[in-house]
């Protein structure tokens, strides 16, 4: 209601992934219109935080940032994650960790 996670959400929710790790391209066209998606574009949807160490947080809030990242491939039918199998809750992560 009150918005307050803008202040900690600071960039946009994804970008194109092409040549480029942030591939350039219109998110809008010529009428301002969203660009509408087609089977081969390729996307990132990475929700994120970033906590300022000056925040008015509980301390151990501070100085943090985190972003989940899923690349997607846009089908005829839908869309396929790329990332899927990759780890991200922290037990994953960590289990993922001591195999290395």
């Amino acid at each position: 209601k009150e918005q307050r996670w803008k202040t900690y959400f600071i960039h946009g929710l994804g970008h194109w992934l092409g040549l480029d790790v942030h591939d350039v391209g219109r998110y809008r066209d010529s009428e301002g219109e969203p660009v509408p998606f087609k089977p081969g574009m390729v996307l990132t949807v990475e929700p994120g935080i970033y906590i300022p160490e000056d925040a008015d947080v509980e301390d151990k809030w501070r100085g943090i940032g985190i972003r989940i990242e899923d690349d997607l491939v846009v089908t005829a039918d839908g869309f396929d994650n790329m990332t899927a199998d990759v780890p991200k809750t922290i037990e994953e992560i960590e289990t993922w960790m001591k195999g290395q």
